[in-house]
């Protein structure tokens, strides 16, 4: 096996280098077709075109493939294919990302963002970034080792997946739930969010594997009042009771709360630069990071974060009932302390429901990421690895509940000068074409090697 690896400055094989050449088409062409996802059944356009677009490539080099539906809601479409591995006693790989994107308004971007189009260097469109970007490097790298005759060391597992932006009811946690055979024998898995570049001061360059993400807790809050006349005065008022809730907690400052990968993060980012991140002054130092402070900042404490408010059906009429929505992340661990912290804020008249899922976290050690950092060294000589949370959440929460280990790797070598993080559900979504091609030669060799 050993002999079929080599690294882009030595010369890639005449197979890696025909799926560099189609990963641009295939991310492309995955862009066009609209799976955007409004969490609405009555507005959103579906994954099946997409699922059946991959099931179609995978198919056309000789993969069986799986399609699925939850059958709640016609059109959400799931894909699985398996490559079977050398070593059958080793547990599989899965590396599975999601079909659907979230809402794009084509008046706000530079170019449509369902037109894939290729300029400036860059792939636009909405998904360039999360996620099918991914997608694309793992089906070209899927479609070269079956059209290649490569054997992986142990099972892989490829899923394209239906609804992770909304929690991934008809995807993942469908697929978990009802079909876990499809995952049998697999102890780890990678995916989106993890193995990007960021270069600090002075050009040091990092790659963040993606090791935790917080939980998500998706918080109506609820108000009752008695209903009445505008006119008239109202002391038990529903839209102020809520209204006072909301405030309070939009202001509340949860507690800092340094997560083991935070501070392994934090720790190699001072090794590389020599930056400080004292514990009286964290969220100042953390803006040091740019762009990436965004994501970071974020991972410091729980953040409950209003975000939609409902209430009333005339400009006379004080209603009975008034909710509001809070988009609630929450730190591993902290899941108890956060409903406490949230009780003693509320009082008992503002009633709460919710659904959720947890937070994930796994260790930045062992073979898998051994591997990932030689197969990005091989690609990029000057290449550090780091762990770090993400903020928000993925599919991983879903195959965590399988026994799995998860990992956000999916690699791409970016410019310095590149806010990537505000590319995520942001206008003007674009990846380098350079860095998709960088991507399919680490994930080969990742891939021939985990």
């Amino acid at each position: 096996m050993s002999e079929q690896i080599e690294s882009a400055s030595g010369g890639a094989d005449a197979g890696l280098r025909l799926a560099e050449d189609e990963v641009v088409g295939l991310a492309s062409e995955l862009i066009r077709i609209d799976t955007t996802n409004t969490g609405d059944p009555a507005t959103l356009a579906g994954e099946r075109a997409g699922a059946e677009y991959v099931a179609e490539k995978l198919a056309e080099v000789g993969y069986e493939t799986t399609y699925v539906e939850s059958g709640d809601h016609p059109g959400r479409g799931n894909v699985v294919a398996r490559l079977p591995g050398a070593d059958s006693q080793r547990g599989g790989l899965l590396v599975h990302g999601h079909l659907d994107v979230v809402p794009a308004d084509p008046t706000e971007w530079s170019v449509h963002p369902l037109s894939g189009a290729v300029q400036d260097g860059y792939l636009w469109g909405r998904g360039a970034v999360d996620m099918k970007d991914m997608l694309a490097m793992s089906l070209a790298v899927a479609r070269r080792f079956k059209r290649d005759g490569i054997t992986p060391p142990r099972d892989i597992v490829f899923a394209f997946l239906a609804d992770e932006e909304a929690g991934g009811l008809q995807g993942a946690q469908w697929l978990a739930d009802h079909r876990p055979e499809l995952f049998e024998g697999c102890t780890e898995a990678i995916s989106e969010v993890g193995g990007y570049s960021v270069t600090f001061d002075d050009g040091v360059r990092a790659y963040l594997v993606q090791t935790a993400e917080k939980g998500i807790r998706w918080l109506k809050l609820r108000a009752r009042a008695r209903a009445g006349h505008g006119s008239m005065v109202h002391d038990d008022n529903a839209v102020t009771q809520l209204a006072e809730a909301v405030a309070k907690l939009g202001r509340h400052r949860f507690p800092l709360v340094l997560n083991d990968s935070v501070r392994e993060f934090l720790a190699g980012v001072s090794e590389l630069t020599g930056w400080d991140f004292p514990a009286d002054d964290l969220d100042g130092a953390v803006a040091k990071l740019g762009g990436l402070s965004r994501i970071v900042g974020a991972t410091l404490r729980d953040t409950a974060n209003p975000t939609m408010l409902t209430a009333g059906y005339k400009h006379n009429v004080i209603p009975s009932v008034a909710e509001a929505a809070v988009d609630c992340r929450i730190l591993p661990g902290r899941e108890e302390a956060f409903d406490r912290e949230l009780a003693d804020l509320l009082g008992p008249d503002v009633e709460r429901e919710w659904v959720g899922l947890p937070p994930v976290e796994t260790r930045f050690e062992g073979r898998l990421v051994d591997n990932m950092q030689a197969s990005l060294l091989a690609e990029d000589p000057a290449a550090k690895t780091l762990p770090y949370m993400m903020s928000g959440g993925t599919d991983a929460k879903s195959f965590s509940r399988l026994g799995m280990n998860c990992y956000g790797f999916a690699p791409l070598r970016l410019p310095a000068d590149l806010d990537f993080s505000a590319l995520f559900h942001g206008v003007d979504e674009r990846v380098p074409v350079d860095a998709l091609r960088f991507g399919v030669r680490v994930l080969d060799r990742f891939l021939r090697t985990a």
